[in-house]
This record gives C-alpha cells, sequence and structure tokens, in this order.
C-alpha cells in the first residue's frame, strides 16, 4: 500500500485526480497499470475510472438515496451496462455483504443525512467496492472525524489490503496513519517528490522538512 503524505496544500489530492485522468500534468506523464493516463481520451478515461474507484474526504454520497441505496448503485449501472438481468434479490445481498463488512448493516435504510461523518466515509467505502475496483484511491480517509471511527476506517483498510489485495493509495497528513496502513510512502514537498521508499526508511530521509513533519506529528500526538 502506498501513502501519500505531506502537509495541507502540497498537492496530495491533486496527485489522486492526476491518476484518474480529471487534471493532465503540464510535464511528465501518469501511469495506471502501465497506461499514460494523462493522454488518453475521455472515453478509455471512463473505463480506468471503472476499475480504479475513490473515496472522497466528503463521501460523495447521493443525498436523495438511502445507504443501501448509494451502495447498490455501482451494482445496478454494472448490470444494465453488461445487459445481465436485474436481479433484485443478489443485488440486495452484495449491500448487505458490503454494509457488514464496514461494520455498519443497521443502517441500510437511513438517508446520509443520518450519518456521522465517519459512517458516511465507512459507507463509501462500501460503494467503492461495490464496483468491484482493481484499486481505490482514498482521500483523508481519518479527516474530520472522532478518534474511533478513524481507527475502524484505518482498520476497514488494512483489511481490504489483506484478505482481498486490493491496491490502495492512501493520501493523509496523519503520521500515525501512514506508519499503521503504508509500505511505501511518497512525502510530498511542494508539488514535488522528496521522498518515496520503505515507511520505516522515512525517518532517515535527510529533507528537513521531513524531520520537521514527523517532529510536529509527535509533538500534536503527545499534547
Amino acid at each position: 500500500m502506498v501513502v501519500v503524505l505531506g502537509r495541507s496544500g502540497v498537492g496530495k489530492s491533486v496527485t489522486l485526480k492526476h491518476i484518474l485522468g480529471f487534471l493532465r500534468p503540464d510535464e511528465g506523464e501518469v501511469r495506471v497499470d502501465g497506461r499514460a493516463v494523462s493522454r488518453m481520451p475521455e472515453e478509455e478515461l471512463i473505463e480506468v475510472r471503472r476499475r480504479v474507484t475513490m473515496v472522497f474526504q466528503s463521501g460523495a454520497l447521493f443525498d436523495s438515496l438511502t445507504v443501501g441505496e448509494n451502495v447498490a448503485y455501482p451494482l445496478r449501472e454494472r448490470a444494465l451496462r453488461d445487459l445481465a438481468p436485474h436481479d433484485e434479490d443478489r443485488i440486495q445481498q452484495r449491500v448487505d455483504q458490503l454494509l457488514e463488512l464496514v461494520e455498519l448493516e443497521n443502517v441500510k435504510d437511513l438517508m446520509p443525512s443520518d450519518l456521522s461523518t465517519g459512517m458516511k466515509r465507512a459507507v463509501a467505502i462500501a460503494r467503492a467496492l461495490a464496483a468491484e475496483p482493481e484499486a481505490i484511491l482514498f482521500d483523508e480517509p481519518t479527516t474530520m472525524v472522532d478518534p474511533i471511527m478513524a481507527i475502524t476506517i484505518a482498520d476497514l483498510i488494512l483489511k481490504l489490503k489483506r484478505r482481498q489485495g486490493i491496491t490502495s493509495v492512501v493520501v493523509t497528513h496523519d503520521m500515525k496513519l501512514a506508519r499503521k496502513l503504508a509500505d511505501r510512502v511518497v512525502f510530498l514537498v511542494d508539488g514535488r517528490v522528496a521522498f518515496f521508499g520503505p515507511v520505516n526508511d522515512l525517518d532517515a530521509a535527510p529533507e528537513p522538512v521531513i524531520h520537521d513533519f514527523i517532529q510536529l506529528d509527535e509533538v500534536s500526538f503527545l499534547k
């Protein structure tokens, strides 16, 4: 799992938008599975976005749909695209499985407005999984949630990696989350890569800004 780390405003979320082709680089290129998404036409990018989904900070749930309907949305979309029989029982069974996976099986009939920020994130993860992606991008998954829900979300991301083998890219400014999740870390400073390597090597990185970031995070934790 790769974690993109750095202070606010250095380009972490922008990196995710480049991966999905929502933005195009001024220089260089962005490759997904060996293919240059930065040069793809929109119709090819649509296929990439079916294989690589994103969990936004806001959750980006449909306000007018229930939790269950939100999770079912990618399932119904795929059934229509593949011209498969419309099997509502199978769709609902899968929705129940996904909500159980994120430990929210009791909120299926609630509206997004009834949920906390952390619960919305967890539902968004369930919806992303419904698309059966090859990779998931997480944009600040534990920002603005309570500590217990932050641990729950972090554990869920780890569970997806270990049990389902889903490739994940996680954007965060939380050093503790990075240490828990990352195999490798990309540390961004003002839009450039200041470090890329194993998370255990980050403390020995020569960049002073990285040392300052780690120390500030440790001081914040102690407070």
